[in-house]
């Protein structure tokens, strides 16, 4: 029996996928629930397992080529003797594909049908062989080292030996972040701009390497994603609203909870979800049913990746957990944003948006509304400034601009200042609430 691998949609936006490596080469034999070759989604990299047992008998799309969603990308023979077989079906594929009329074998009983309760998306695609989250690894053997194929990669490209190190991942797997804290013991935790409200707080992007000029660079899978979205912003219509926020008693708190490991991002999403408890309509979206009302609050912050791009890993039900545990919560989502192991659900289900330049010292910004949202929060970086108060006196404050994105077919204008109103009385009056 001959077994096609298909493109998986690792999304519900993903049209065609790339091959970022194949772990297995043609003629390896691969056993059931095994890796086999790893794809790009739009956000992550996920290992794509086979439920059958065989030999990888040919490779149709190669590594560092894309495919269509739906596509045959390899063979899978059910023993040696079907390899020859399996490339000739490869190969009648690919004259079909160029306009051939090389005959097709239709005699065949279909394979068995498999889908993933992780992606119902691939149940309609025939003969699928399952595709599962890299971090979604099952139990082995105890005493056997897990390691992931980038792992793998990583530590054969520097020499290291991989009993040395500890896995972070389910079941102890070794992942790429493993390795390269190890390869850079001292680096900070996270390579990722984390979103801060002063400048010194941050830590900069990675400077990415330079491009050859006059050249064009294709956009890659992430690349694409981005643009889509993009795209579908467009089509609605937005109006923003500023608004100045004094941030003293705020950084008098972080100096207090830093040391207890609490990040000013998770402050950030805390007081913002604090405050859309109070105002629902700026938490729901648009959608052909009419103005769609958010069930929780899941804040997205939008973080700068080292290979270029942008991705917005959700603290979920952010007004309901405690800052301690959104901190813990948030340094393990950029941990995996780094290494490309998100599950799609932990960058796609935000219901309100937070972005922040204010480490580059950008005073002020308007943010594109992602899709599906109803408002996103520009947040600018905090500076001391000369304030006139209501009693004549000039005092040195430290301020902050934010900016409010809203999609007008849901929320006016009145809705934008009251929200934006709520969250600087919560910041500079009542931000100690947060840590109850």
């Amino acid at each position: 029996m001959i077994y096609e691998i298909f493109m998986p949609a690792l999304s519900s936006t993903m049209t065609e996928g790339k091959i970022t490596s194949w772990v297995k080469s043609e003629g390896d034999k691969v056993e059931k629930g095994e890796t086999v070759v790893i794809v790009e989604s739009d956000k992550a990299d996920m290992d794509v397992e086979t439920f059958y047992e065989g030999y990888l008998g040919v490779i149709m799309t190669p590594a560092g080529e894309s495919a269509p969603v739906g596509s045959a990308i390899a063979y899978v023979a059910e023993t040696k003797e079907e390899i020859e077989e399996a490339k000739l079906k490869a190969a009648g594929q690919s004259s079909a594909k160029n306009g051939s009329s090389a005959p097709q074998k239709t005699e065949e009983p279909p394979a068995k049908l498999v889908s993933s309760p992780t992606m119902a998306a691939v149940a309609a695609i025939p003969d699928v062989v399952v595709s599962s989250p890299r971090k979604s690894v099952a139990p082995v053997p105890s005493g056997r080292q897990i390691v992931s194929p980038r792992a793998k990669r990583i530590a054969k490209d520097n020499g290291i030996d991989l009993a040395q190190i500890a896995g972070t991942g389910p079941n102890g797997r070794v992942t790429a972040a493993d390795v390269e804290s190890f390869l850079q013991p001292t680096a900070p935790v996270s390579k990722a701009v984390p979103v801060v409200s002063t400048p010194t707080a941050a830590t900069p992007a990675k400077v990415l390497a330079p491009v050859a000029l006059g050249t064009a660079q294709p956009l890659t899978t992430f690349q694409k994603a981005v643009n889509n979205n993009m795209n579908q912003s467009l089509s609605v219509p937005v109006f923003r609203v500023g608004y100045t926020i004094t941030t003293d008693a705020l950084d008098a708190l972080y100096k207090q909870v830093k040391p207890k490991g609490v990040t000013m991002t998770a402050l950030l999403a805390k007081a913002v979800a604090v405050t859309l408890q109070k105002h629902p309509l700026i938490n729901a979206s648009f959608s052909d049913r009419g103005i769609e009302y958010k069930s929780n609050i899941n804040v997205a912050v939008a973080v700068a990746m080292d290979d270029g791009g942008l991705i917005t890993p959700v603290l979920k039900n952010a007004d309901q957990t405690d800052l301690y545990s959104l901190s813990r919560d948030w340094k393990g989502l950029v941990e995996r944003a780094r290494a490309k192991q998100l599950q799609p659900d932990e960058y796609n289900s935000g219901t309100f948006t937070i972005s922040n330049l204010g480490m580059f010292g950008v005073d002020r910004f308007d943010a594109i509304l992602p899709p599906n949202t109803g408002a996103i929060l520009a947040v600018g970086g905090s500076r001391p400034q000369v304030v006139a108060t209501k009693d004549g006196a000039i005092k040195v404050l430290s301020q902050m601009q934010v900016n409010l994105t809203a999609d007008h077919r849901v929320i006016y204008g009145a809705h934008a200042a009251q929200f934006l109103q709520d969250l600087a009385k919560l910041i500079e009056t009542n931000v100690q609430s947060l840590t109850l």
